[in-house]
């Protein structure tokens, strides 16, 4: 392969995928800036940024619109080979430990609360 061809990696993939899908989004000012970034890698992983501006200002339709976006794009990411990184809290630890299921774990911290 030539130095000057790009090979697209599934992170790459994923970004155009997610700055296609709020370009196309119906409720994402289009005459805004709007950008899907990666960050610099960290020992938890790759953070991309989605920087972008709602067509509206009012805070409970911003919230549900940044919401939906975030809800479809983690559903996606697997399609990309991709998987979202979370910090193992004291639940999962249980649950590795003890060999319970999360639903076992919640199940009791809604017992004792």
């Amino acid at each position: 392969m030539s130095a000057n061809r790009r090979r697209m990696t599934n992170i790459g993939t994923f970004r155009a995928y997610a700055l296609a899908y709020l370009k196309s989004h119906v409720d994402i000012n289009p005459n805004m800036t709007c950008m899907v970034r990666q960050l610099e890698p960290t020992s938890q992983g790759i953070p991309l940024e989605i920087y972008c501006f709602t067509r509206t200002t009012v805070w409970v339709d911003y919230e549900r619109i940044q919401g939906d976006i975030f809800d479809y794009l983690i559903t996606v990411m697997p399609e990309f080979g991709l998987s979202l990184y979370q910090q193992p809290s004291g639940a999962d630890m249980r649950v590795g430990l003890r060999g319970e299921t999360m639903s076992q774990v919640t199940a009791d911290w809604t017992r004792e609360c």
